[in-house]
């Protein structure tokens, strides 16, 4: 698999997002991250439906929805109407993880799930044959511009072996830059989701050089 640039469009200008969004657009980046909070399942409220739809008006790449809330069953349709091309929930968060990864795919979704640093890979080990995706939490969700927990690039390769060659993303989320993105690629992920390491800077030349660092700290890995 090619390793997938996913910017956060949580850590872009808000009051420039149509700027952003084209941004991303014009670059190699192959999704768009969208990180939905509840302020109940993290400490924290992001966006929701209006957002979102207005993202999908104007974004030329997949929209990788990872959902922070509880009981995300309740919104598979919802977030389906909205664009969403990839929809990720927590595990720790749906209490029927089974059946509301059977309810994203029908919807025509690809499905996701999220771990949380503390929890085991091992959970996934019953829905392996449901999923298209794994995000393994490399910060502890709920806020951007955290460090990365390097006991992460372990649980990486161990669900590289676990996943035994099957066609699955896996998805890193949290502190990615230049210098953490090498161990998490050679661990095996072929998903790194950048936020803050990509939109520091506030203009669109510096986000060009961000992504690009990133892009060539991995580019012979």
């Amino acid at each position: 698999m090619s390793k997938i640039i996913a910017p956060s469009i949580l850590s872009a200008d808000f009051a420039h997002l149509g700027r952003d969004i084209e941004m991303i657009n014009q670059s190699d980046a192959a999704w768009f991250h969208v990180d939905v909070m509840d302020g109940v399942f993290v400490p924290n409220i992001s966006f929701g439906f209006p957002v979102m739809k207005s993202l999908k008006q104007h974004a030329q790449k997949t929209l990788d929805v990872h959902l922070m809330i509880v009981q995300p069953e309740r919104y598979i349709q919802e977030f389906a109407d909205a664009g969403a091309d990839v929809l990720t929930v927590h595990l720790e968060a749906s209490t029927h993880l089974h059946r509301t990864l059977q309810q994203i795919k029908a919807a025509g979704m690809k499905a996701g799930v999220a771990l949380n640093p503390h929890t085991s890979i091992y959970a996934l080990m019953d829905v392996l044959e449901d999923i298209d995706l794994v995000c393994l939490m490399s910060v502890n969700p709920g806020f951007g511009g955290q460090s990365f927990i390097p006991a992460v690039i372990e649980k990486i390769a161990r669900i590289r072996d676990m996943l035994g060659g099957r066609d699955v993303d896996i998805e890193v989320d949290g502190g990615i830059t230049p210098d953490t993105a090498p161990a998490v690629v050679k661990a095996g992920a072929t998903a790194l989701v950048a936020g803050s390491a990509v939109f520091k800077g506030g203009t669109v030349d510096s986000y060009r050089q961000n992504m690009q660092a990133i892009r060539d700290s991995v580019k012979d890995l």
